[in-house]
């Protein structure tokens, strides 16, 4: 048997963090039992889906990287099929129709509410049945799946073990609505059914829904497929997770600057576990993985530990892989890289330095950019009088390189101090302050080196020019 398994998110917003764990969860499955992963959108709520959600949904999976093998497939595409199941349920006794009204429904609801029983529809209520006696056909009606009365549903979740809910605690749920239009919990069915779904990866809010899902697999004659339910995600602070805890779109965190594999090694993490392993490439990952390994319990979302994540990958992906995520913060941020270094050598010198990508591309502007002022406290502290002769001796001995490599430049730096006795500090501070703009680099010979000779002649003459601007008014 090939294992198949599949995502069917309601495009009636972004992706969150929650529904991406599980896409990635199943996808990874299906990658480890070489089988294949579907995507479908579930897009029968014709009032809240959106083609906007449908945009986010594709996107924070491609950015993601979890491909899929089949799909995306759309549930509003196939009501035909859909209504050809229902009426094979009429046909074969297994659904009616049914004509009590909303507020008939309520009335009876209150009813049953006000004796303490549990509310729910009951086809035996004299006032339903009466309501259904007396219909005329061409009368508005539901299609009503008639669940079966005696035993119960058992089925052995992969994350939670055996469960069992008896046939008892289930009403006649709609399966078509009186406008004619089909509803979630069968077309979940005949989807996974059409599609060959082995393997239902899903989150545990659904868990109530699935007796009621394998009833209509076995009165349509169809395999049911293996469940497995995840936990829920809660906030650091153990509430459900949501926006006051930060970003909870998949594509909020690629614009806060965090790299794909970085959030799918958090969020593989966030549930299931390999002993004390912390970091997977994507294939560890898939080799791993196993439904069995994932937790019963809630895991919270810890930001702390997913950018010490981020940090790791960008030091340790290949600069490649970074510089293709990072060209869409630098354009974000207008800093062209036409006239500069390669960014992957940017990458390699300023990256270990970086939690995220919004603030690799942020330290990697005076590569590209000249600056016309210098940071205030850094230049106040580090560009004064004491820095001109060490400054002006650095920009003659530089003006005479010609092999601009980052050995010869820090020569210049170590003659500096030697002709003229001070400390590294004395001329390594004023450098960098001129050739960056600020305090805070990295080498500064390794810098110098990138920006490049005419850049960094003509940064040391603006911040030489800035001190003797300072003595004057002083």
């Amino acid at each position: 048997m090939t294992v198949k398994t599949r995502f069917a998110p309601s495009p009636t917003g972004y992706l969150h963090v929650g529904g991406a764990r599980t896409a990635l969860y199943s996808w990874l499955y299906a990658k480890n039992q070489g089988g294949e992963f579907v995507l479908r959108i579930e897009d029968t709520d014709l009032e809240r889906s959106t083609q906007e959600a449908v945009d986010a949904i594709l996107e924070g999976m491609t950015w993601m990287g979890l491909e899929w093998d089949e799909g995306p497939y759309y549930q509003t595409k196939r009501f035909d099929r859909y209504n050809e199941m229902v009426e094979k349920l009429l046909a074969e006794d297994k659904a009616y129709k049914c004509y009590a009204s909303k507020a008939l429904l309520d009335e009876v609801r209150a009813e049953q509410e006000a004796n303490k029983e549990m509310p729910r529809y009951d086809a035996n209520h004299p006032k339903i049945r009466a309501a259904n006696e007396s219909a005329k056909d061409g009368d508005p009606c539901v299609i009503r799946f008639r669940n079966p009365k005696e035993g119960s549903v058992v089925f052995n979740d992969q994350i939670r073990g055996r469960i069992e809910i008896g046939n008892d605690q289930l009403d006649d749920l709609i399966i078509r609505r009186t406008d004619g239009s089909p509803t979630y919990n069968f077309c979940v069915v005949v989807d996974d059914w059409d599609m060959g779904i082995t393997h239902v990866v899903r989150g545990e809010d659904h868990i109530n829904n699935t007796p009621r899902q394998i009833n209509i697999y076995q009165a349509l004659g169809a395999p049911v497929p293996t469940f497995a339910h995840c936990a829920m995600i809660l906030g650091d602070d153990g509430a459900k997770l949501s926006k006051r805890h930060g970003a909870v779109s998949v594509m909020q965190y690629r614009d806060e600057g965090y790299l794909p594999n970085a959030l799918n090694n958090y969020l593989v993490r966030l549930g299931w576990s390999h002993g004390d392993q912390e970091i997977f490439s994507q294939q560890e990952m898939i080799d791993l993985f196993s439904l069995d390994a994932i937790s019963k319990s809630a895991s919270a979302f810890n930001t702390d530990k997913l950018l010490w994540l981020n940090n790791h990958y960008i030091k340790n992906s290949d600069p490649e892989y970074v510089a293709e995520h990072l060209q869409w913060h630098l354009d974000e941020q207008n800093i062209a890289t036409i006239n500069g270094p390669a960014i992957t050598e940017v990458i390699k010198l300023v990256g270990e330095r970086c939690n995220t990508l919004v603030e690799l591309a942020q330290q990697s502007r005076y590569f590209y950019e000249d600056f016309s002022e210098f940071d205030a406290a850094a230049a106040k502290k580090h560009l004064r009088g004491v820095a001109k002769a060490p400054l002006e001796l650095a920009l003659e001995k530089v003006k005479q390189i010609s092999d601009w490599t980052t050995e010869n430049l820090h020569n210049v730096i170590t003659e500096v101090c030697e002709e003229l006795e001070i400390g590294m500090g004395k001329i390594g501070m004023p450098l960098r302050v001129s050739v960056t703009g600020g305090g805070q680099s990295p080498s500064v010979d390794a810098v110098m080196q990138l920006i490049g000779k005419e850049r960094v002649m003509s940064r040391i003459e603006m911040a030489l020019e800035f001190i003797r601007q300072r003595e004057a008014n002083a």
